[in-house]
């Protein structure tokens, strides 16, 4: 088994932590052969960066490490593509600065905090629509439409979309997982499928704001101005379409792994519901950190530079490996334990420090909050009952299908003024 294999792909994410456990413990870089797609060039191989140390250093040198040739893939895709499915985060300064201050604001911790009230309200409704079915899957019914709810609301996509938005997005972070993309002789015609109806979508809903503003994101995309110039429909597109799925992902990966987590850790679970507001800002660091829904990037290495004494030459791609990085015992005390006291917890679950830290980083956290707060009030004896069905991906740690049964009917909401 190899990083880019498919028996790595369709391997659970402990047994894929385990093989790089090996590698981090390699005083070498190893490098690997690219994944053999269809459709997709197959280049002279990459680095594989498992050790916390190596991924902070290469996340705070941005200008010997770009992300301009590709970091959502391993495998090189044209600049157009990238820009089209990855915007910001396939973008190196000063493009990358000047369009991420288009949406900053709208991820502010202050921002965010001022969404308190209906991020828990979101959660609440997910929670209590849940609660009526005899058995719950937690991705379908918890997991899903509470962070799809959000990130729609936030861009102003109406209801009629939503479905349909989601199963694009899907595709668009499947990996290529058979079950989200069948046909395993083209995969990239149905990425490029998925994204044409988004970046449709986006132009058709910003050609209604530009007529018709209100207070959502994609009015803020239509109306902002970049050194003087508006953003062109290819950009808006773009951002639309990073907006869409990134912004649900790494949140919904994070709940549906963290519930699991917490079902095999029951004592840690015990203990955050018996005492939730205590524990609620390491506990929540802590399941983005021993889940690390977004396993890896990458970086391409823009001149000949050393990292850690290795030698590496101009145009060499090196793979930041978070899942495994989070799991650094150098870092790390007992790293394979979850411990939702956890401090400090310097974890990459939502990037490395420097220029791509996630720009959803706060909402991701009030929303994680958020619906273990409402879990733990209205669904006190949730039991997974059933295995945990992963997608099968490089890339993310995602769970398909997980269920899980309840005896208890919601309970009124607690006042929270």
């Amino acid at each position: 088994m190899w990083p880019s294999s498919r028996r790595f792909r369709d391997a659970s994410p402990q047994d894929k932590l385990a093989y790089l456990a090996k590698l981090r413990d390699d005083p070498k870089l190893v490098r690997f052969d690219e994944p053999r797609i269809p459709g997709l060039s197959h280049g002279n191989g990459y680095w594989a960066l498992t050790r916390h140390a190596d991924v902070v250093e290469v996340s705070r040198r941005p200008g010997d490490f770009c992300s301009s040739h590709g970091a959502l893939w391993i495998n090189d895709l044209s600049q157009d593509f990238n820009e089209f499915f990855g915007s910001i985060i396939n973008m190196d300064a000063p493009r990358h600065s000047r369009l991420r201050r288009i949406v900053a604001a709208a991820f502010t911790p202050r921002a965010v905090r001022g969404l308190r009230d209906y991020i828990d309200r979101a959660a609440a409704d997910t929670v209590i629509a849940a609660a009526t079915r005899q058995d719950i899957d937690i991705v379908a019914d918890l997991a899903t439409p509470f962070t799809l709810t959000v990130i729609c609301d936030l861009l102003g996509v109406p209801e009629s979309h939503r479905a349909a938005l989601l199963a694009a997005s899907n595709v668009i972070v499947s990996g290529g997982d058979p079950d989200l993309v069948p046909d395993q002789q083209d995969p990239v015609r149905a990425f490029l499928d998925a994204g044409t109806f988004l970046a449709t979508l986006a132009t058709d809903l910003a050609e209604h704001r530009h007529h018709h503003p209100t207070d959502d994101l994609l009015t803020a995309l239509v109306h902002a101005e970049v050194d003087g110039e508006r953003l062109t429909t290819h950009d808006i597109a773009a951002f639309f379409t990073l907006l869409a799925f990134a912004g649900q992902e790494t949140t919904r990966n994070a709940i549906a792994l963290g519930l699991h987590a917490l079902h095999t850790h029951p004592d840690a679970r015990a203990a955050w519901a018996a005492d939730f507001d205590r524990l609620a800002p390491t506990a929540v660091e802590e399941l983005i950190r021993y889940t690390s829904p977004v396993a890896l990037m990458r970086r391409t290495v823009t001149r000949d530079t050393t990292l850690n004494g290795h030698p590496l030459a101009t145009g060499d791609k090196v793979v930041l490996y978070y899942a495994a990085a989070n799991h650094d015992p150098a870092v790390f005390t007992n790293p394979d334990q979850l411990d939702l006291t956890r401090s400090p917890n310097p974890h990459l679950g939502l990037g490395g420090p420097g220029p791509h830290y996630c720009l959803g980083a706060p909402l991701a956290r009030a929303e994680i909050t958020a619906m273990f707060r409402e879990i733990f009030h209205h669904l006190p004896d949730l039991t997974i009952t059933s295995e945990p069905e992963y997608l099968r991906s490089t890339s993310v740690n995602a769970l398909k299908t997980l269920t899980a049964a309840t005896s208890t009917r919601p309970r009124p909401l607690p006042d929270r003024r």
